[in-house]
């Protein structure tokens, strides 16, 4: 048995009970089983029974002299009445001092309830800390992603002042084809960066739904080259920066499912260049 093991036994009020011959004949058999076994728990035990002794004799009551000398005086007569002999000796009730038991605490029960309710205001406040700090994170991933907005914002301004003010780019207008005669587009395009953009501002195409998107191609010796897909937004006013291309001879749009395709749907052009 490990010392914590004793200790909390010894602890645990039991050894008491047992010298206050209050437990039941099953735990009186435990403690002198376990007093024989371990010498911690014997010396405790006779620790508390010397214990006692010593309240019992502090506390013990002196009976008065008036009451001794009756006592006296009555076994001197009943000694001398020869009719007390032969018969059986009724014995004087004693001067008992009512040893009052100790009252068994509820220490125990009151440190469980205790330590229980320091356990649940413990956890309120870690729940309480613990959402704090989930708002906290909350609130610190919500100023990243507006912080993470700006930023391509800002990028994409630049950009647009970029090729704004860049000479390399040059710029085309793509017309409305029978298809949709009133549509029109303006892209932007610098062959020494084969850098590519579309003005969403000035775009006149009419809105695609949920399963379809426009996508943008270039020709290149007489090949459709795919330069990414987009949304016809009305309220965009911002330039869209598409796949890069060295060569071009001319620029189409074309109405194709989500996501584009890998060759151009000819009876759904929008917008061309040539």
């Amino acid at each position: 048995m490990k010392v914590e093991d004793i200790k909390a036994y010894i602890e645990s009020g039991i050894l008491e009970l047992y010298v206050l011959g209050d437990v039941t004949p099953q735990e009186k058999l435990e403690v002198e089983a376990m007093a024989a076994k371990h010498p911690a728990i014997k010396a405790e035990l006779e620790e508390i029974e010397k214990s006692l002794e010593l309240y019992a004799e502090a506390n013990a009551i002196e009976p008065d002299e008036n009451q001794r000398d009756r006592v006296l005086n009555s076994l001197v007569v009943n000694l001398g009445d020869d009719r007390n002999f032969g018969r059986r000796e009724e014995k004087p009730e004693a001067k008992v001092v009512p040893f009052e038991q100790p009252k068994q605490t509820n220490f125990y029960k009151y440190a469980f309830a205790a330590s229980l309710a320091l356990l649940i205001a413990s956890t309120i406040a870690l729940i309480s800390v613990y959402n704090k700090l989930k708002d906290s994170q909350n609130l610190v991933a919500s100023l990243n992603n507006q912080n993470q907005q700006m930023a391509n914002t800002v990028s994409l301004k630049d950009g647009e002042i970029g090729v704004l003010r860049d000479p390399s780019f040059k710029m085309y207008k793509l017309n409305g084809t029978t298809k949709s005669p009133k549509s029109a587009l303006m892209v932007a395009w610098s062959p020494s960066k084969k850098k590519v953009w579309i003005d969403m501002a000035t775009a006149k195409m009419p809105a695609n739904d949920k399963d379809h998107s426009y996508q943008l191609w270039a020709i290149v010796a007489g090949k459709p080259i795919d330069l990414g897909v987009f949304n016809a937004d009305t309220t965009s006013k911002d330039m869209k920066e598409m796949k890069d291309v060295e060569l071009a001879s001319a620029f189409a749009v074309t109405l194709e499912k989500r996501g584009g395709s890998l060759t151009p749907s000819m009876d759904e052009m929008m917008v061309k260049s040539f």
